[in-house]
């Protein structure tokens, strides 16, 4: 209960006394209650807390001075003022009785007007200042007893703690009645590599009373965390320093999270440096091979062959860094679009092990496989999983040395879950560096003898590819030198014989162009004049131009089965041509494909709605090609 500003309680036993000191109160604008006995006065004070009790001390029940001590010793009631007043004990033992019994002043009777009110106010005056106080109190330790940092106040010079906060035991670790008892408790949970620099500064903390620090505390548990101590001076009214306040706040997730920060820039930096080495390394052998393209002489056939291989094999290797760079962005942005069926496992490690075969036999390892005879079926979609084991497959072909083992092995556990681990004796991983191996742009060291292969994004990729599977990816090895194995795991669908393998690489078949006649067209003419001599070189007839604005002429000249069309055009959409050539009623059978370097699904859908037939993804695939031309 809150106890009344200006209420006062006048307790006098003469009707006449008491009638005399309420009318002066009145008329100083207070309200007055009354009582004429110590047993109501003291049942009013539990009521109603009235701010101040003008106490007679002779009373019929109860003396003042025990009516005063009760009022004082209630927890609810011992805030409220008590003057006491009397006509027949003035003598001085008698005021020193009722001070020491708890009231606030004693006065004499017969007491004047202006001096019974002077008093009423000087009391009241000090009670708001004593609430005022006890306010300030009450908010200082609801912000210090609930706030996550640590408050304490220390006196100056001494360094006696004059108040430190709940959080003291949290962040330190030890009890604040051992701070208590020995000031420089503190320092001893302070980390040894930093304790002899803040022991010197709080030496100094009397004539340096303010600083900024970081360090670190060791917890009894062996937890090391950071914090951040700011001390600031507390002056009196001269300016001279009495206290500092202090401020510790627990850094330590601030401190992690920057560490994690650097090593995020730190590979950033590192994928950049790399991805310029990669695009740069087949670009030599490219521009060599093109020069060598235009040989003549003895064996030029034999050399221009050769040229043309190395061509294919860096276009690629190119195409796979940049098809892997906008897997991770469409992954990042969460476009990723995953094709779902059931899918033979066989057919998922048959692929897999086709594309990273020709690395594998060029670096003379020995691949052995180990499956099941039977089918094992699982949900998703069968390209990716096959990129995901031919990316594994490819990473331990580069990083095992000439002539190493690649063991790949397919089984069904207990748990109906499908396990496809691929094992290799290949430079092996540090165990450090396990846990960030699946990071985003990380590498692992490799030895001094090997340059850096890759851009660190591959096992990133497969790990995301598989959880979008409901999968899992883990890695597993005995240290540098030793090796390394990485398991994919994934829910089993059913297993069972079914269906031969649909997904097996089948021959390409030959070329059975027709005579098929074929309108390229791109602004890149380096690129459409070469797609344009292969198609010749394939039987087909091809005429090409850079200026979508000439299409429809040169179709109605050549009359093409099919256009082969590159969407980003300079001033002018691909999409928008697509729907002018199917809204003219003498071009709308013929087939369009589109050639484009736009392969997110958001622009495979686009590109159907315009009227496209088919989407090829810059550089195509021969057999790709030949499939969309004839559909």
């Amino acid at each position: 209960m809150n106890s009344h500003p200006t209420q006062i309680l006048n307790v006098d036993d003469n009707d006449g006394a008491r009638y005399a000191k309420t009318r002066i109160l009145q008329s100083a604008g207070f309200e007055v209650l009354e009582a004429a006995n110590g047993t109501d006065a003291l049942e009013i004070v539990r009521n109603t807390l009235p701010a101040l009790v003008l106490l007679d001390v002779k009373l019929p029940d109860i003396n003042g001075i025990e009516v005063c001590r009760r009022i004082k010793a209630e927890s609810d009631s011992s805030t409220v003022l008590v003057l006491q007043t009397s006509a027949a004990l003035t003598g001085r033992a008698d005021k020193i009785r009722g001070l020491e019994g708890g009231a606030d002043n004693y006065l004499a009777a017969p007491i004047e007007a202006d001096e019974l009110i002077a008093n009423v106010n000087a009391l009241l005056r000090m009670r708001q200042i004593q609430v005022d106080l006890r306010d300030s109190e009450e908010r200082f330790r609801q912000l210090t007893d609930n706030i996550d940092d640590v408050f304490w106040m220390f006196s100056v010079p001494a360094r006696e703690v004059v108040y430190v906060s709940p959080a003291y035991a949290t962040v330190w670790g030890r009890s604040a009645e051992a701070l208590g008892q020995q000031p420089d408790d503190w320092l001893a949970a302070v980390h040894q590599d930093d304790r002899a620099r803040m022991a010197a500064r709080w030496e100094r903390v009397a004539f340096e009373a303010h600083y900024d620090d970081e360090f670190r505390i060791a917890g009894a548990d062996g937890q090391v965390r950071w914090v951040r101590d700011r001390v600031f001076p507390v002056r009196d009214a001269r300016g001279q320093v009495v206290r500092v306040a202090r401020v510790t706040s627990d850094i330590t997730g601030r401190r992690e999270m920057e560490a994690l920060l650097r090593a995020a820039d730190s590979n950033k930096n590192q994928f950049l440096a790399t991805l310029a080495h990669e695009l740069r390394n087949p670009l030599s052998p490219i521009r060599n091979a093109a020069a060598l393209l235009g040989a003549i002489g003895e064996g030029a056939a034999e050399r221009q062959a050769h040229a043309r291989d190395v061509i294919t094999r860096q276009v690629d290797h190119l195409a796979h860094l940049v098809d892997d760079l906008l897997d991770v962005a469409r992954i990042s942005e969460g476009k990723i679009v995953l094709r779902n069926e059931e899918v033979d496992i066989n057919g998922v490690i048959a692929q897999a092990i086709e594309t990273a075969a020709p690395l594998i036999n060029a670096r003379g390892h020995h691949l052995s496989v180990e499956q099941p005879d039977h089918q094992i079926w699982v949900s998703g979609d069968p390209v990716r999983l096959a990129q995901s084991v031919g990316n594994l497959l490819h990473n331990a072909a580069k990083f095992t040395p000439t002539g190493g083992e690649i063991h790949l092995a397919v089984r069904v556990t207990d748990s109906a879950r499908v396990c496809i681990s691929v094992r290799d004796n290949g430079i092996g991983i540090a165990k450090d560096n396990l846990p960030r191996i699946f990071g985003m742009f990380t590498q692992v060291e490799v030895p001094p003898d090997r340059a850096p292969e890759g851009l660190g994004i591959g096992l990133s990729l497969v790990s995301h590819l598989l959880e979008l599977h409901g999968g899992h990816l883990s890695a597993t090895s005995d240290g540098i030198g030793l090796g390394s194995t990485f398991t994919v795991d994934l829910p089993l669908l059913h297993v069972g014989a079914g269906a031969d393998d649909a997904a097996a690489t089948q021959p390409t078949p030959e070329s059975q162009s027709g005579g098929m006649r074929v309108l390229l067209v791109d602004d890149n003419v380096d690129a459409m004049e070469m797609m344009g001599f292969l198609l010749a070189e394939m039987g087909y007839e091809a005429h090409t131009t850079a200026d979508a604005n000439e299409i429809e002429e040169l179709a109605a000249r050549h009359e093409p089965h099919v256009i082969v069309l590159d969407i980003g055009l300079p001033g002018v959409d691909g999409y928008q041509v697509a729907r002018r050539i199917k809204s003219n009623p003498q071009l709308a059978h013929i087939r369009l494909v589109a050639h484009t370097g736009y392969g997110s699904p958001e622009d495979r859908r686009r590109a159907h709605e315009a009227g496209f037939d088919a989407h090829l993804v810059k550089p195509a695939e021969l057999s790709d090609l030949e499939a969309a031309l004839r559909g």
